[in-house]
């Protein structure tokens, strides 16, 4: 169902926290692009499924440029989200890459009756908000060309931002509204229709999807201290996203301080620290079929 997504998120309101991120993960994105389209067959069919702002939809454009051409698919289930990365990747103007767009659900047989025979699937910080994740990895996997990549970013070391203490409150608040982030999600992931636990990593997930030749290896968001402004933002958006989602998880004390860094009235205001920063990881698990 086009603009449909499993966790009721509103990702259309999320586009410019979406875009910042991009932003500060481009470096690392362009890399692991690059990475992945390597050894792919010439002028070949490339999917990001869950597409965002596009970031990663930019760098696999780029890559393929760089190798002679192909075809990019990108896919979600939120049309203006959709209609934004087709934005940023025709702003590059790049007319050896064939650009398409598909409205679908990954957590539907969306996906596989609109996209067969891809030499490399890209899914990032998707499969994990569908009610059955196996099953998507399923889908996904069912839609690769032999020989072709299955490419899914899932799991790694939630961003860190602030040092442990902060001077306002008990020491540990980013700790904290982290794990308050794990309860949230919990509940989320309990509130969908349908839900299937799936008790095992995504390498046991891909490979359980028929694929082999499992692989994984992580990528390093790093900006240290002092921030630029862009770090900044997405430090103070983090933390007003972590009060909208997690405050019935955390304590009145913490809920106060959180407040007090957002205020920009207050001496304690988090876009006037300089010793903000942005260190995060994310993990790659790949799986190729037959």
């Amino acid at each position: 169902m086009p603009g449909h997504t499993h966790d009721d998120v509103d990702w259309a309101g999320r586009l410019t926290a979406l875009r910042r991120l991009d932003d500060l993960e481009r470096d690392a994105l362009v890399e692991v692009a690059r990475r992945l389209t390597d050894g792919l067959p010439h002028r070949p069919t490339v999917v990001d499924v869950g597409c965002g702002a596009g970031g990663m939809s930019l760098a696999l454009a780029d890559a393929l440029r760089r190798s002679g051409g192909g075809t990019l698919i990108l896919v979600d289930a939120v049309d203006e989200v959709l209609a934004a990365a087709s934005h940023t990747v025709a702003a590059a103007g790049d007319s050896t890459v064939r650009v398409e767009t598909v409205l679908a659900d990954v957590g539907t047989d969306q996906v596989r009756e609109a996209v067969t025979e891809a030499d490399l699937i890209w899914a990032a910080s998707v499969l994990h908000h569908l009610p059955d994740q196996q099953a998507g990895v399923n889908r996904l996997a069912g839609a690769l060309a032999p020989g072709g990549l299955l490419a899914v970013a899932e799991g790694g070391l939630a961003p860190r931002c602030l040092p442990w203490d902060i001077g306002i409150g008990r020491p540990g608040l980013e700790e904290r509204l982290n794990g308050a982030r794990e309860s949230w999600f919990e509940g989320l992931r309990a509130g969908m229709p349908g839900v299937t636990r799936m008790p095992y990593g995504w390498p046991s997930a891909v490979r359980r999807a028929g694929l082999s030749d499992l692989r994984s290896f992580s990528y390093l968001v790093d900006h240290p201290a002092p921030a630029d402004k862009t770090v900044l933002e997405f430090a103070l958006d983090r933390f007003a996203w972590y009060l909208e989602i997690a405050t019935d998880h955390i304590s009145e004390e913490d809920r106060e301080a959180v407040r007090r860094l957002l205020d920009p009235d207050s001496p304690d205001y988090l876009g006037q620290r300089d010793d903000v920063y942005l260190l995060g990881a994310r993990t790659v698990h790949t799986g190729r079929r037959a």
